[in-house]
């Protein structure tokens, strides 16, 4: 799956496991007859064409000393065991290679052909595939109700139904749903129509105009596969795609068949630490649970770019793959857009469509560049410093195409100074991400992660979310009207204006998968005035037991008597009450986005209490301080008291408006 910053980012999905009969054996991965690839040793000698500028030509020799280069420093710097790098061109393998270790403890070496990575999201690509395949038969519209193909009802958005064409280009408008994402127990696995029964989430975005990832409908899309065809999505995916690609050592089962699970890597949090983590297991299967060598993945990238042919087998006629690849979803202004399941990544004046892919430990990235019949693979088995694999897989497919598939820089108009002044005054401020979750309570986590745009005094602008390599935020330059660009790259940010006001930007490459959304003044204080609000709660628990050991130090009395006391004691106690279920409750959102196995349904029941003493406390809470508010303003207390009270009241309802509005308050672990 797709790691965004909003979570994210981020990624799976999971369909139940397949009970294996002798007629599924027969089609599994590992019974598939794996014809030859046509790779380095096969192709047939001819003469290398001479550079043409002093740019490298794209020749096995050249590419391979290139990442024998690049490769083995930048895994140690990112602490990371291991990865596979797979490059093809015109129909074959140019150069397939492994890298470091798919086991430390036995120092096994990765191998291309035999060693199993897991793509996460790039799994997307083959779901798509699928689909495609349905509609060049006929059996699916990629513009109906996808209503007629369940056996439950998705509501529609104001009117409007959910499409094939919307989930594949990741405009349905779903918020993020994240329970069950990733587990690491089999029997946490939950049946894919189960597993979208249970909970649908809330459509938030009008459809088909507002880009935001959505891993469950990636999965909806599995599930009508399934029910269209017949077969399990296992089996179709085995039958239609990795049979006649001859993709033996790949497979989507979860668990994997044994002798592909004895080849597969181990994952890791550091190379340094050298613990492999366990298997990671996905409930929305068809976004995220591939397991795929490299050599395999060659085999996909050959299919995609050779018009849905590899060799003498064909998945997709060539106008569906044309179809695909060029049917764009607009972002904001000139982005890049997102294509029917690729991203478009188009660089150097060369077109590229792509998909990156992340679950916990493994973290890829697949890069075609069609017109030019190339494709570069590459996944690693580590999380690694720092997130390092972020910035080697773009240094890598950049680095890649600056390298073979350069092209002449275009001159860049810019704009006034002033100009960019004003428009960069325009576009600050703080903005959420839309692709989020937003009737639920993990929600919370919009308050913890806002996005800021900032106007730097040079006239460029920089974005929180947007860092370079060193850890320093980008400086973007404003090229075009609304149109800036990374000053230490071509990549590019817009903004969507109405009336003279900024209502949404986004940037590449995150363009194609979602927007960033303006929040008004009001809401972008609210983290701030909630952090506010349980420093004020916490002060007044913390002089509970202080002034009671001051009082015992000095032996002096308790001055306060009667209903003083009692009110004194009371909002106390309400100030607990208040700041453990607000703090627990944004400390369990912060350990589940830090920790995804604590999404899985063993913790609905803690999450189901922490609801249900939020919904008891914060009202209750609120109510207290209130009361011992209006009793302390009307008594004789110093005006130092009165001025707590108030504000301790002023706290506990903020503190109350934020369980109603992020949905603290009520029952259930749907999320």
């Amino acid at each position: 799956m797709r790691t965004i910053p909003t979570i994210l980012g981020a990624w799976l999905l999971a369909a139940g496991m397949a009970t294996a009969t002798a007629q599924e054996a027969a089609v599994t991965p590992d019974a598939v007859p794996s014809p030859a690839l046509p790779g380095p040793a096969d192709a047939p000698a001819v003469p290398v064409p001479a550079p043409v500028d002093g740019t490298p030509v794209l020749e096995r020799g050249d590419v391979e000393a290139w990442l024998d280069g690049f490769m083995p420093y930048a895994l140690a710097a990112g602490d990371i065991a291991g990865a596979v790098v797979v490059v093809v061109k015109d129909g074959q393998v140019l150069v397939q290679k492994g890298y470091g270790h798919s086991d430390l403890a036995t120092r096994a070496p990765v191998d291309p052909e035999a060693t199993l990575f897991r793509p996460g999201s790039v799994s997307k690509l083959f779901t798509w595939t699928a689909v495609m395949q349905l509609v060049e038969q006929g059996r699916l519209d990629l513009d109906a109700d996808v209503n007629q193909y369940l056996d439950f009802e998705l509501p529609a958005h104001d009117g409007t139904p959910v499409t094939l064409r919307q989930i594949m280009t990741h405009t349905t408008g779903f918020e993020e749903q994240i329970r069950a994402l990733i587990t690491a127990s089999e029997d946490e696995i939950t049946p894919l129509g189960e597993a979208l029964k249970h909970w649908v989430p809330e459509r938030i975005h009008a459809p088909g105009t507002t880009p935001a990832y959505s891993n469950y409908a990636t999965a909806l899309a599995g599930y009508i596969v399934e029910r269209v065809s017949g077969e399990s999505f296992d089996d179709y995916l085995d039958r239609h795609i990795f049979q006649p690609l001859g993709m033996a050592h790949s497979s989507f089962r979860q668990p994997l068949p044994p002798a592909l699970l004895a080849q597969m890597s181990k994952g890791y949090s550091r190379a340094s630490d050298g613990k492999p983590q366990d298997y990671e297991f996905i409930s929305l299967a068809p976004a995220g649970s591939l397991a795929a060598t490299g050599s395999d993945m060659a085999r996909f990238m050959i299919a995609h770019l050779e018009g849905g042919a590899y060799g003498d087998a064909r998945i997709l006629e060539a106008d569906t793959v044309r179809t695909m690849h060029t049917t764009g979803q607009a972002s904001v202004g000139p982005l890049n857009r997102m294509m029917l399941g690729f991203y478009e990544t188009s660089v150097n004046g060369h077109r590229a469509i792509s998909h990156g892919g992340d679950t916990q430990w493994f973290h890829s990235d697949l890069q075609l560049f069609p017109d030019d019949g190339i494709g570069l693979f590459v996944s690693m088995n580590s999380s690694g410093r720092d997130g390092a694999t972020g910035h080697i897989r773009y240094a890598l497919s950049r680095g890649f195409a600056d390298r073979y598939l350069p092209g002449d820089p275009q001159p860049l108009a810019g704009v006034s100074e002033a100009d960019a002044q004003l428009h960069a005054q325009q576009i600050a401020g703080t903005y959420t991400s839309s692709r989020r979750p937003d009737s639920n309570f993990l929600s919370l986590a919009n308050l913890l992660g806002p996005v800021k745009v900032v106007a730097n005094e040079d006239g460029t602008i920089s974005v929180t979310l947007a860092l370079g390599p060193g850890g320093a935020p980008k400086k973007w330059r404003e090229v075009a009207p609304y149109v800036w660009q990374d000053t230490a790259s071509t990549d590019r940010l817009a903004a969507d204006v109405v009336d003279g006001e900024v209502t949404r930007f986004s940037m590449e490459p995150y363009a194609p998968i979602m927007v960033f959304q303006r929040l008004s003044g009001w809401q972008s204080l609210a983290m701030p005035l909630l952090m506010a609000s349980l420093v004020v709660l916490l002060l007044t628990v913390l002089a509970w037991p202080v002034s009671a050991l001051v009082r015992r130090y000095y032996r002096a009395p308790y001055k306060l008597t009667g209903l003083d006391a009692r009110a004194h004691r009371l909002v106390r106690i309400a100030a607990l009450l208040v700041l453990l279920a607000m703090g627990g409750a944004l400390g369990l959102v912060v350990a589940m986005l830090s920790r995804l196995e604590l999404t899985s349904p063993d913790t609905d029941g803690i999450i189901i209490v922490l609801r249900l003493f939020a919904t008891l406390v914060l009202p209750l809470g609120a109510a207290v301080a209130l009361w011992n508010a209006w009793h302390v303003l009307r008594g004789r207390r110093r005006w130092l008291a009165k001025l707590w009270a108030v504000l301790l009241a002023l706290a506990c309802v903020f503190v109350l408006w934020i369980g109603i509005a992020q949905h603290l308050i009520g029952f259930g672990a749907n999320y």
